[in-house]
């Protein structure tokens, strides 16, 4: 965050929260006609982002994340972007600025995990580049080259592949040089400190970070939303990219609707980084907005409005349950935030954020969250918190019980 404020097997995830069930699992209940919440949940999947945020959390946090993924028997795991955090760090010894490293780091990770690993980009992964204490790059260059990197084929990362559906469309825009680059070229891919946006050429591109699988019964969507207001604000904010990336994701978005419905999904999970903000609960952590309007109310620009709206629509007339996992504020939460324009809530919506870095607990406080799916349920999404016990920092993990048969500890 740094914002002002199909094949493979197992599923996981959303819906709303009605309560803590057994097993320590947070559900939501999504009640389909005729159908029972017996959560047998043939598959699982990891939601894990914004991490690492330092050298401590890069060396030690995430390999220790990656080695639980890898232990939890998971159908696929998603980063839901972010991979560093809002400013570069002097004195680091892994990648904290926006150089190719960075990226490099990231495609390490992925590819350490078994199972088929996705990806949606952050703020902090490009909108952010720009700021010097990020080396001062062109945002839009930074994301062109997440897109070579992460995206440049049709399957996911991880050692294990699955093919996705890709968003091919050139509705988004990529970097094309600089207007005048004898003034605001530095190197091959910083700029000096004046508004790189003003100085920017762009052409029409793909939006391949866009993506979609139908996986055992539902349909999973990463989208490009983004904090610092959907690239909205910030050091040079880019409006004719935010216009442009955000009618492909409403575009996007609502094509995966279209096809959930007609392939019969059971759920529907949608992926991205922003913290859109649903309502006037807490400023300290998103946007501010009228609940009903969903219009941001904290003078701040909007740029996620007219895709929640999107949303909204789209999960009323899908009935079925929608969850929308982000990261962006880290502040691990399952709940129901969205109303409908009468204020009523929408009981088919969860909203799903996972850990995330924090530093407060110490720089090793790096956790991951399981989405629990059984289409044939009631609610298909549970969700449970998945605390690494070597990144335990308050608590130390306690030593394995000897559980013998009769149940108890010998």
């Amino acid at each position: 965050m740094s914002r002002h404020r199909p094949r493979l097997a197992r599923p996981v995830l959303s819906v709303a929260l009605l309560g803590v069930v057994a097993l320590g699992l947070t559900s939501i209940a999504l009640a389909r006609p005729g159908a029972t919440n017996d959560k047998t949940f043939p598959y699982a999947v990891g939601l894990w982002g914004d991490l690492p945020y330092n050298d401590v959390q890069a060396q030690t946090g995430v390999p220790n994340l990656i080695a639980d993924l890898n232990n939890a028997d998971l159908a696929f795991s998603i980063h839901d972007g972010d991979l560093k955090a809002g400013s570069g760090t002097t004195g680091s010894v892994t990648p904290t600025t926006c150089a190719d490293d960075l990226d490099s780091q990231a495609l390490g990770y992925l590819n350490a995990l078994n199972r088929p690993a996705m990806f949606t980009p952050g703020d902090n992964d490009w909108t952010d580049c720009d700021r010097g204490s990020n080396g001062g790059f062109n945002s839009l260059e930074r994301l062109d080259h997440e897109r070579q990197v992460f995206f440049a084929t049709p399957f996911s990362q991880g050692k294990e592949k699955l093919k996705l559906e890709v968003q091919r469309d050139e509705t988004c825009l990529s970097f094309a040089g600089y207007v005048d680059p004898t003034v605001a070229k530095l190197n091959d891919n910083t700029t000096l400190d004046l508004n790189q946006t003003a100085n920017t050429r762009t052409r029409p591109a793909a939006c391949v970070e866009n993506r979609r699988w139908l996986y055992r019964g539902v349909m999973y969507v990463t989208l490009n939303v983004q904090g610092s207001c959907n690239n909205l604000c910030d050091k040079d904010p880019n409006p004719a990219e935010e216009t442009a990336r955000r009618a492909a994701d409403i575009a996007w978005l609502k094509q995966s609707f279209a096809e959930a419905q007609q392939q019969h999904a059971a759920a529907v999970m949608l992926i991205s980084q922003a913290d859109p903000g649903f309502d006037l609960s807490d400023g300290t952590r998103a946007p501010l907005r009228n609940p009903q309007t969903l219009a941001e109310t904290d003078g701040q620009p909007d740029g996620f409005q007219a895709f929640l709206l999107a949303v909204r629509d789209e999960a009323i007339a899908f009935q079925r349950p929608v969850a929308y996992v982000h990261g962006d504020s880290h502040y691990f939460r399952v709940d129901k935030p969205l109303l409908d324009a009468q204020g009523r809530r929408l009981e088919n919506f969860t909203r799903v954020e996972t850990f995330g870095d924090h530093q407060e607990n110490g720089d090793n406080d790096v956790h991951w969250l399981k989405a629990l799916v059984d289409p044939k349920s009631r609610d298909v999404f549970a969700f449970q918190p998945q605390i690494v016990p070597a990144n335990r920092v308050a608590v130390p993990a306690p030593p394995p019980l000897d559980v013998g048969d009769d149940g108890h500890d010998h």
